[in-house]
């Protein structure tokens, strides 16, 4: 479900960064202007900044409508995984302490391999969860 979503994450924020530099010119081109129009309308350096800011954003959104960027839909992927994130752990916190079934918590108790046999005690070696962690972090930086 979520590596489409972060497929087209990962293009959105493609195409944001792409936009910098373009953005960046427009500013500057922008910041001219309102320099020029200020001082021919005697604008004080207040409203010449709120002059600037204000078409400023206009040109950022008109430029997100054109590339179909906007920032927000950078979030979609973070709206859908964290309700899927509390269901599973809800889901394996209920399978685990027999909310379900007590022949499921048996199963769990026996179904382990290697050092970790028995799936719902705390793992004391500290491997799973170092190595998760790990694995999140490698996960995050790539």
């Amino acid at each position: 479900v979520t590596l489409p979503l972060a497929a087209q994450q990962g293009r959105l924020l493609a195409k944001l960064e792409n936009l910098q530099p373009e953005i960046k010119k427009l500013a500057e081109q922008l910041r001219y202007e309102v320099s020029v129009r200020g001082k021919q309308l005697g604008w004080s350096e207040k409203v010449a900044r709120f002059h600037f800011k204000k078409n400023l954003r206009r040109i950022i959104t008109e430029l997100y409508i054109r590339d179909n960027c906007h920032p927000f839909k950078a979030t979609l992927l973070m709206w859908v995984q964290i309700p899927m994130w509390v269901c599973v752990s809800l889901a394996l916190r209920n399978c685990s302490v027999g909310a379900l079934d007590s022949e499921v918590q048996e199963q769990f108790s026996t179904g382990g391999a290697l050092w970790f046999t028995d799936l719902t005690a705390p793992d004391s070696t500290w491997i799973l969860p170092i190595s998760l962690g790990l694995l999140n972090l490698l996960i995050v930086e790539v």
